[in-house]
């Protein structure tokens, strides 16, 4: 037949990007100003690594620093894990995931299942699981290396490879800009590898400069405002690793950086799940709590565009959904 234009994808990696934006008018009826959310868990690894995940994968192509059939290795929290495991199932790659076994086990099970091999790699002594500290993180980056050298495998570097970044210019902050028809006048999120808020803070700022962008960590180890760690543990996975400084964050400038505990991010998630109907986990609540402080603050009725980082589904094992 003819005169049809097919909508069929090639492959799954295809449904990556170009996800709703969200007004969550419910939470914000009360307050003056708005919060947009992205949702990133709608991505098929349910996360908004997914991006990051294809883009440095792409971008290796392209360079010649990955091979056909090498194996690709990360360190991961879960959620890049879960991305890199789509794309590489996609493209015929081999990858294996480097994981603390502080993380929930859904994460493991989940990049399993899509044929990554995962190492577990046992937290510092006193550490408690579900809370992964910096150096829990450090030796995971310890044996990631190993492996890579060991594997011959690609890194995928989350932490520098320029690709990260570039993956939420291009991608997530274009989107949220064109959807919400450019009335944002201000974005927080909370910082992992650093990849979303650099690419996201570079577009936007690139839009219109007076656009306010704020670095989101957990109380207790907000290392990168130049806070004094006392609690390098928390629940929030996947970041606030009490880290001084990220490669991602390099020739970016926050406009300032928002703490929000533990208890915060818990209760938000929790109420983006009964009142949005989102059901995400602990950093989403993270961006929320954050958006929620510049509202009743600094910043009245702003609209601040945040992201839903992942699925509350890779939680439930955990306090969250007690």
């Amino acid at each position: 037949m003819t005169g049809r234009t097919s909508q069929v994808s090639t492959s799954v990696t295809e449904a990556i990007g170009n996800t709703p934006l969200v007004d969550l008018q419910r939470i914000t009826r009360h307050l003056d100003g708005r919060i947009l959310m992205k949702l990133e868990y709608l991505n098929p690894g349910s996360s908004k690594k997914d991006r990051a995940a294809l883009r440095i994968i792409e971008e290796a192509e392209k360079t010649g620093t990955l091979s056909p059939g090498q194996t690709v290795l990360e360190l991961t929290s879960g959620n890049m894990g879960t991305g890199l495991a789509i794309v590489c199932a996609v493209k015929g790659y081999p990858f294996i995931a480097v994981m603390s076994a502080g993380n929930s086990p859904e994460r493991a099970r989940m990049m399993r299942a899509l044929g990554a091999e995962v190492i577990l790699v046992p937290q510092c002594p006193g550490s408690r699981a579900g809370e992964v500290s910096g150096d829990d993180l450090q030796l995971v980056d310890e044996e990631a290396t190993r492996l890579a050298k060991d594997r011959n495998a690609f890194r995928a570097d989350q932490f520098g490879h320029l690709g990260n970044r570039i993956a939420h210019f291009d991608g997530t902050g274009n989107e949220i800009w064109k959807q919400s028809g450019g009335c944002i006048t201000a974005f927080c999120d909370f910082a992992g590898s650093g990849g979303t808020f650099a690419g996201c803070a570079e577009f936007f700022k690139e839009q219109n400069p007076d656009i306010q962008c704020f670095i989101v960590e957990p109380k207790g180890a907000a290392a990168l405002g130049g806070g004094t760690v006392t609690t390098p543990e928390h629940p929030i996975q996947g970041g606030g690793y009490s880290m001084a400084g990220l490669a991602q964050l390099d020739n970016v400038v926050p406009d300032g950086y928002l703490v929000v505990s533990s208890e915060e991010a818990t209760d938000c998630a929790r109420r983006l799940a009964s009142e949005e109907g989102i059901f995400a986990g602990y950093s989403t609540g993270a961006n929320l709590a954050a958006a929620l402080q510049l509202l009743k603050g600094p910043l009245p009725g702003a609209t601040i565009a945040i992201v839903a980082c992942d699925s509350g589904m890779k939680y439930l094992s955990t306090d969250l959904w007690s």
